[in-house]
Order: C-alpha cells, then sequence, then structure tokens
C-alpha cells in the first residue's frame, strides 16, 4: 500500500474514533479545562501520533496527517452547517438545568454537573440563589448559560470577538 494513503486512512481513523470518543464522554469535558484535562490531552496527542503516522515519521508523513485532520474538520463543519439532522447528530443539544428556580435533578445527574458547578456559573453571572435564576442551560460548547428574571443582573463575560472592520462601517 502507498504509504501515503496508510498515512491518510490511520488519520482519518484516528479523527472519527476522537468524534465518537468526545461524544460519549460529553459535551461538560469541551468547557473550561483543568490540570488532568490538559494532561489527558496531551497524552492522547502522543498515543494516537503512531497510529496515524505508523512509521512513517517524516515530515512529509505529519504534514499528510495533519492535513487530513484539517480536511475532514473542514468538511465535518460543513457537512454540519448545511444539513441540519446531520449536525442534530454530530452535535448533542442545550440541555436545561434551572427553570423558574427549580433545579432539574434528573438532567443534573445526567450530565455529572455538581451543585459547586452549578453555584460557580450562577456566581460568574451575578446570581446568588437558585430561586433568582429564571433558565440556566447547559449550552452544546459546554459553558453554563444563566438567564435571571432581573433586569440588573449582566453577563460577566463575552467571548465572541466582533470583526473591527464591520464595527468601523456601522459608524
Amino acid at each position: 500500500m502507498n504509504p501515503y494513503l496508510d498515512v491518510i486512512l490511520r488519520s482519518a481513523a484516528v479523527y472519527l474514533f476522537m468524534i465518537i470518543a468526545l461524544r460519549i464522554f460529553g459535551k461538560k469535558e469541551l468547557s473550561q479545562l483543568n490540570t488532568a484535562d490538559v494532561i489527558l490531552i496531551l497524552l492522547i496527542s502522543n498515543a494516537v501520533q503512531n497510529a496515524m503516522v505508523g512509521s512513517d515519521t517524516s515530515l512529509w508523513g505529519g504534514l499528510a496527517a495533519a492535513t487530513v485532520l484539517f480536511a475532514i474538520n473542514f468538511t465535518l463543519k460543513k457537512l454540519m452547517f448545511k444539513y441540519k439532522k446531520f449536525s442534530d447528530f454530530m452535535q448533542e443539544k442545550p440541555e436545561i438545568l434551572i427553570h423558574d428556580g427549580t433545579l432539574d435533578f434528573k438532567n443534573l445527574s445526567k450530565l455529572n454537573i455538581t451543585s459547586d458547578e452549578l453555584r460557580e456559573a450562577m456566581r460568574e453571572h451575578g446570581v446568588e440563589f437558585f430561586k433568582d435564576v429564571k433558565l440556566a442551560i447547559l449550552e452544546i460548547d459546554g459553558n453554563i448559560s444563566i438567564i435571571t428574571g432581573n433586569n440588573n443582573l449582566k453577563q460577566t463575560h463575552y467571548k465572541r470577538r466582533r470583526n473591527q472592520k464591520s464595527l468601523n462601517n456601522l459608524s
């Protein structure tokens, strides 16, 4: 077999395995990383390197593996954008954790979210009591969103960056 075809097939298999593994272990694992998570990522990358490139440790073998990973990722993103059913299959749905001050213990248990993690998310949003939470949702990216009935409370951080060029066009 062609050595580059071997690298391509191995890389694709490892990528698909990692997608399935992340799907099984859940979206909560994708949010903020702790020390153990960083160590796990480093060890997994080291463990699967040989599975992807086999005996080909050349620069071209590594570049071929990286190119395959980028191509698969790009293709999956395009397919998820174009086909809702495929996107639904690949991504989990947001999960309600608190509704009108009432905790959904079934979802919290299913998602392995502790009360300490939930309270931390509430504090980040300036909320002290569960009764003040109108809606708490575990988003598909693993972050917890908190919505309150209090118009004075504001979200404490905003991750999305706006394109400076488009902001200048508004003025």
